[in-house]
């Protein structure tokens, strides 16, 4: 399968109307939309099963976990692990704070992250010890000799964000990586939620300790994010809930844990989630990689350039398509409510974008000093959606803050 705009038939909800006019889905970084194979594989499994998994000798209750246990190789496979290198969460928040929490550091151990970290990446760790962060330029970008500074404070971790969710900036993470096996002894943590959407990786070539990500912002369900973990640092997680499910015995003196990925799994999981993440990484790996390459290059192109001198708009990364996803932050003219913006272009012209502090407030302050909108593109977008948003945006702009048709910026 290519990258084409006859890939949006594939994704039902592309042909709803909001007052008659067609949607445009731009909010992509923070999910994205699902395709029918999804979809279909999600009901099958409600259609024609619906039992619990790892719970019963039953032919249904066999059928069900044989179906989830396949998922989880598949999507191991995908980034390049074991299947029992995988956990299986309910999003990537949970799967850092499993290792932030599991590790057991002391109170006083030292942390190194990144300016441009989603919360997800920051809060753990600020819990866990005591956190660093890495200061980035006025696009965004790393500052490498900050970055090199702090690491020879030899921390415990280093939690790399692999690609911002504000700037769209893809870290050197294998440059990174180095530069910590040469300097100290650290766990790597990668959160990988935004950047393996749109490029795969290798978990093992990449050298990285765990790495998180969400499988509802590459096609897949809600409910699912998945944690990779080497099998050695993996043995030596605590687990953070414990319950039904993750235990092989349990008396009254005590408890014997199951062997690992199925420790850190407690309870009753999304099955049919699970089921349909098989169904997304299947349609990605469908499409031809360079054609998908190429279509993220002019999605962003069409992006970074409809922001570059437009009155009334400051495009928060850098100006340039190297080394960056498709998506655009934008910090629009003082007085101009984002929120109020966001609003008009889903109700009045069908554009579906993100507005607020995108989870990563330190850094939308540090740069942008207050909220703003973000456009993100994904495989079933093209080009002449961006066209169109950027017109909508001048529209609502021209009487919204007249006096920023005259005042173009640039961070």
């Amino acid at each position: 399968m290519t990258v084409q705009s006859s890939c949006r038939d594939d994704f039902p909800a592309l042909r709803r109307k909001i007052d008659g006019q067609t949607i445009s889905y731009l909010d992509n970084g923070a999910t994205t939309l699902k395709p029918r194979s999804v979809i279909d594989a999600v009901t099958e499994y409600y259609e024609t099963n619906g039992a619990n998994i790892h719970r019963g000798k039953h032919r249904l209750s066999e059928e069900a976990s044989d179906a989830y246990e396949a998922s989880r190789t598949v999507l191991a496979r995908h980034i390049g692990a074991a299947a029992n290198e995988v956990v299986l969460l309910r999003n990537t928040s949970e799967a850092i704070n499993l290792v932030a929490g599991g590790l057991e550091l002391p109170p006083d151990a030292y942390i190194v992250g990144c300016m441009d970290a989603h919360h997800s990446q920051i809060l753990p760790w600020r819990r866990a010890g005591r956190l660093d962060l890495t200061k980035v330029d006025g696009y965004g970008r790393l500052d490498r000799d900050h970055f090199r500074e702090l690491l020879r404070g030899r921390p415990q971790v280093v939690a790399l964000t692999h690609c911002s969710n504000v700037t769209g900036v893809v870290h050197p993470v294998e440059e990174l990586i180095e530069e910590v096996r040469a300097a100290c002894d650290a766990v790597i943590v990668l959160d990988a939620a935004q950047s393996l959407p749109h490029e795969r990786v290798n978990v093992h070539k990449l050298d990285v300790d765990f790495m998180a990500f969400s499988m509802h912002k590459m096609l897949g369900p809600t409910g699912v994010g998945c944690l990779f973990g080497r099998s050695e640092l993996l043995a030596k997680l605590r687990p953070q809930n414990v319950g039904g499910g993750m235990v092989d015995w349990v008396d009254l003196d005590g408890s014997v844990d199951r062997r690992t990925p199925f420790k850190f799994e407690s309870g009753t999981p999304a099955i049919a989630s699970v089921i349909g993440c098989a169904a997304a990484i299947r349609y990605l790996e469908g499409l031809d990689a360079d054609g998908q390459r190429q279509h993220g290059h002019d999605l962003c192109a069409a992006l970074v350039g409809g922001a570059i001198d437009r009155p009334g708009v400051s495009l928060i990364g850098p100006p340039d398509v190297k080394a960056r996803i498709p998506l655009a932050t934008l910090r629009l003219a003082d007085g101009v409510p984002a929120g109020e913006v966001a609003r008009l272009l889903s109700d009045s012209h069908g554009y579906m974008v993100r507005s607020g502090h995108m989870c990563a407030q330190p850094l939308v302050t540090e740069l942008a000093g207050g909220e703003v909108l973000r456009v993100s593109a994904y495989v079933y977008n093209d080009v002449a959606e961006i066209e169109g948003f950027y017109g909508a945006l001048d529209e609502l702009l021209s009487w919204m803050a007249p006096a920023a048709r005259t005042g173009a910026g640039r961070t």
